[in-house]
């Protein structure tokens, strides 16, 4: 008997263990396929939800280096980047810190609209965001990157100006940031598994696999 397992990931966009944590996670989805008895047949439905890991960052995006300074310390800056440098290497991601940081509601604003197009399109949304973030210098803040983002992940650039121009979603990502806060979600990525199974961190894809096992001996009777 097939079953859908549903993921509703509470994450950031400039939280690097979030893209990293994603990237495991599809891999374990796809051995959980290959290795798990009936498991090619389960299906997987992804849905994004809103934290702000700095709530306090500047509206206008600055430098990765110069806010990770601001707020951690100088000195600290370079080991943080050797880390996730190597890291990201495990999973094909390339980061470059030279990103401009600052206050996200924009672009978790930019995840609401795509959810109205469906899953499939918020997550490709999510993972354009993070990757030009991440890999290519991108400006979070930027109206111009979300749209650009946008259109790669295959949303109408016009629609999402309006969308963004209009204010639209903010009500809605307030509220997310809400919820997590009331779940005691304190760190991304949080992952909740058919709305009772939570996971806190980017989880190696052997702990993803058993907590996949676990669900599926308890959802299934």
């Amino acid at each position: 008997m097939m079953t859908n397992l549903t993921i509703a990931i509470t994450s950031d966009p400039v939280c690097p263990w979030c893209y990293m944590g994603k990237k495991r996670l599809d891999k374990a989805i796809e051995l959980y396929k290959k290795v798990y008895p009936g498991g090619r047949d389960d299906t997987f439905t992804v849905s994004w939800h809103a934290f702000y890991l700095d709530p306090s960052a500047p509206k206008k995006g600055i430098s990765w280096v110069e806010r990770h300074e601001q707020r951690f310390g100088p000195g600290k800056t370079t080991a943080f980047q050797n880390r996730l440098a190597g890291l990201g290497r495990q999973h094909g991601i390339s980061f470059s810190f030279a990103g401009e940081i600052g206050n996200t509601r924009d672009a978790h604003r930019l995840i609401a609209m795509s959810r109205t197009r469906g899953p499939e399109a918020q997550d490709r949304v999510v993972m354009e965001l993070f990757r030009d973030y991440f890999e290519a210098n991108g400006d979070v803040t930027s109206y111009d990157t979300l749209e650009r983002v946008a259109e790669k992940a295959g949303l109408e650039p016009s629609e999402v100006r309006g969308w963004l121009e209009g204010g639209d979603g903010g009500e809605e990502v307030d509220a997310e940031v809400r919820e997590a806060a009331e779940r005691n979600v304190t760190g991304v990525p949080s992952f909740l598994i058919q709305g009772k199974y939570e996971v806190d961190g980017a989880q190696d894809e052997q702990a993803f696999m058993e907590l996949f096992t676990k669900v599926m001996e308890a959802e299934v009777v």
